[in-house]
Formats: structure tokens, C-alpha cells, sequence
């Protein structure tokens, strides 16, 4: 109905919608302090990284092992600590995530790992404990595909914490059939793109009570051959490719960093991506066996993965910017190739269909 409770519900997120800083997005990755600001271009990236990025092999090996160890041959800033910050990672029980999560305890954050399957999480819990002898390890269900799951998690981060100091959008997977939640969500678009932009959306005013807050997205670069399709994020309107499907929504969950980072920015709240290059993980040997295959060798730990997630909830330094795109420690470029680009339109198209799905999950 047009005048119907859903339908004002929506009108009052489109007139919200058009407050929020579309147009200074692009801005947002000028760092904080005019002191850090060493690179080139407007993403912070070098020269050298932007000419890497742009050139198809070298940008190709900078995802793999080799990338890895020539990168951290330049790394100065010293090991940080995370002491009695209270950390929301969700994916934490299998590669990148599971490192990731070892990696936070060891620099003594108050862990909370969201995963869906409970012996795998009581299993991962135990092991970080017994490992890293940090006693502030624990976790809560929740299948991170499903909203009403979202929410109920959600509320139980706002019930027993006052305040959320760094979140971590981790969950992702990748699909090689197109199928459906039990919401009528496709699987891919809801597990990779939807779900992480709820979760963020309801523990915002948690994070807003932390100084120094701190969103960090896992995005992939496979989103580097995509662009967003905002007239199709569930995959719809041509036969199905899952990795398609899923580098479409890693590229989105770039651009909701940057939307986030501006209209977060007055809160004081951090908002980075980054991608982990090529990591030998269970998912990936599984949903792409032929490129597993291929490049095995070459591929990176999940510790190597999961290094930059960490040091972007521990560093100074990334604290001094926002809205940016990482890898191995460094700001990169996000479009590299031709026609990949989404323009102003895209991105309110994008974050208005976002705000329309949730709106009627909401009290």
C-alpha cells in the first residue's frame, strides 16, 4: 500500500539518505593528519603501488607469497598491543579469520568471535586460550547470511557490552551455485554484502561510544575486475557465476567503507577495507579447486592473510586516515581496470536498496 507503515518506513530512510555525505565520499581517504599524507594520489597509494596495480603481472604477484615478503621488508612501525580492547570478529573459525583471531589475542584484545557453528567456535576458543594464554576469548552463534540471526547477535553485543572498539567484517564465502536463504536473500549477495552492512548498522552507536573506534572490512581483490551491479546484486538477470558474484560483492563492501568513513568521521570511528591477497584457505581449495590448483604454490598462509587486519585494529598510523583500501600495510588503488569505476548514482543506489532491504528487519 502507498501509504502503508513500510512504505513511510522507506520514505524516512530516502529523506535520512539524502543527509548523509555522498558527496565528500571521495574525500575521505585524505588522512586525518596532513603529516601522514606521503602518497601521490587521493587512495595514499605510492607511485610504485599505483604503477603495480595498473600493470597486470606484477599486480597479479603482489597478491601471492612473494608479494608478501617484499612488502614486509619495509615495514618500520613497531608492534602495537591491543590490552582490554574489546574486539567483534566474525568468520573467526577457519583460515584468515581464525588467524586473525590467534593474532588479536596475542596482542591481548577482549575477543568475540561470531561464527555459525558452535563445536567449531568452542573448539577455536579453547585453542586460542590454551595458546596465547589470553582468557578473554569468547563467542557468540549466529549465521552471518541470515538477518533475523544478525540482529539477534546484535542485540546481545548491545546487552553485554557498554561500548565496541573494533569490529571486523570478516564472514564471506563464495558459492558455485546460486541459491536462495531461508529469508529469500541470495546466498552469496546476503552472506558477503547485506549481512556485514546490517551487522555494522546496528553497532554503530556501540563503536560511537569507544575513542578511537575502529570498522575493518575484508574485502578480496577479485573485486578488481567487477564492477557494482545495483540493478542486480542478487545475481538474478544472467546465469550465475559465483566468483562473479562474490568479487561483486566484495566490491561493494569497498564502497560502503568509503560511504562509511565519511559519514562516520564526526563520530570519530575508523572505517579501512583491505584484502588479504592469495591465501591457502579450506574455501578456497574448495569453491575454486582449478585455481587452487594452479597457484598453490605460490599462495600465502592465513597468518600472512590475516597480518594487515591486525595491524589495522593495532596501528597508529591507520588510525591518522580513513576510507582507504589495503594490502601488506599499504594503501592501494580500488579501480585498476577500465569500466570497473562506480560513479555517485551507484553508490546512493547502492546504500538506498541496502537501507530499503533492512528497514523492515527494524523495530
Amino acid at each position: 500500500m502507498k501509504g502503508g507503515p513500510v512504505e513511510k518506513r522507506k520514505q524516512a530512510m530516502r529523506k535520512q539518505a539524502g543527509k548523509s555525505d555522498f558527496g565528500s565520499v571521495h574525500h575521505t581517504e585524505n588522512t586525518k593528519k596532513t603529516a601522514e599524507v606521503k602518497g601521490l594520489f587521493r587512495s595514499g597509494t605510492s607511485w610504485l603501488d599505483y604503477l603495480a596495480d595498473h600493470a597486470i603481472l606484477p599486480g597479479m604477484l603482489l597478491f601471492s607469497r612473494f608479494g608478501y615478503a617484499l612488502a614486509r621488508r619495509f615495514w618500520t612501525e613497531p608492534a602495537g598491543t591491543l590490552y582490554g580492547r574489546k574486539v567483534v570478529l566474525t568468520g573467526g573459525t577457519s583460515g584468515i579469520g581464525k588467524a586473525a583471531g590467534f593474532q588479536l589475542a596475542e596482542k591481548k584484545a577482549f575477543l568475540t568471535i561470531i561464527a555459525r557453528n558452535e563445536k567449531k567456535a568452542q573448539q577455536v576458543q579453547q585453542e586460542i586460550v590454551e595458546k596465547t594464554g589470553n582468557p578473554h576469548v569468547d563467542y557468540l552463534l549466529a549465521d552471518l547470511g541470515l538477518m533475523q540471526d544478525i540482529k539477534q547477535v546484535a542485540k546481545k553485543l548491545q546487552d553485554t557490552k557498554i561500548s565496541i572498539d573494533i569490529l571486523i567484517n570478516n564472514a564471506g564465502a563464495l558459492f558455485n551455485e546460486r541459491r536462495e536463504t531461508s529469508e529469500g536473500f541470495e546466498q552469496t549477495f546476503a552472506t558477503d554484502l547485506l549481512g556485514g552492512f546490517y551487522l555494522t548498522e546496528l553497532l554503530k552507536k556501540s563503536l560511537s561510544r569507544s575513542p578511537g573506534a575502529r570498522i575493518i572490512n575484508v574485502a578480496s581483490g577479485g573485486m578488481y575486475t567487477q564492477k557494482i551491479a545495483v540493478d542486480d546484486l542478487e545475481n538474478s538477470q544472467e546465469p550465475y557465476n559465483g566468483a562473479k558474484a562474490y568479487a561483486r560483492a566484495k566490491r561493494g563492501v569497498v564502497i560502503l567503507t568509503q560511504i562509511w568513513a565519511a559519514q562516520l568521521q564526526k563520530d570519530g570511528i575508523t572505517v579501512h577495507a583491505m584484502h588479504p591477497g592469495w591465501v591457502d584457505t579450506p574455501g578456497i581449495e574448495r569453491s575454486l579447486p582449478e585455481f587452487h590448483a594452479l597457484v598453490n604454490r605460490i599462495l600465502r598462509t592465513p597468518d600472512q592473510g590475516a597480518d594487515t587486519i591486525v595491524w589495522l585494529a593495532v596501528s597508529e598510523k591507520a588510525g591518522h586516515s580513513t576510507g582507504r583500501f589495503w594490502l601488506d600495510r599499504r594503501p592501494h588503488e580500488t579501480v585498476v581496470f577500465p569500466g570497473t569505476g562506480e560513479s555517485e548514482k551507484d553508490r546512493q543506489a547502492l546504500w538506498q536498496k541496502l537501507q530499503d532491504m533492512i528497514s523492515q528487519l527494524r523495530d
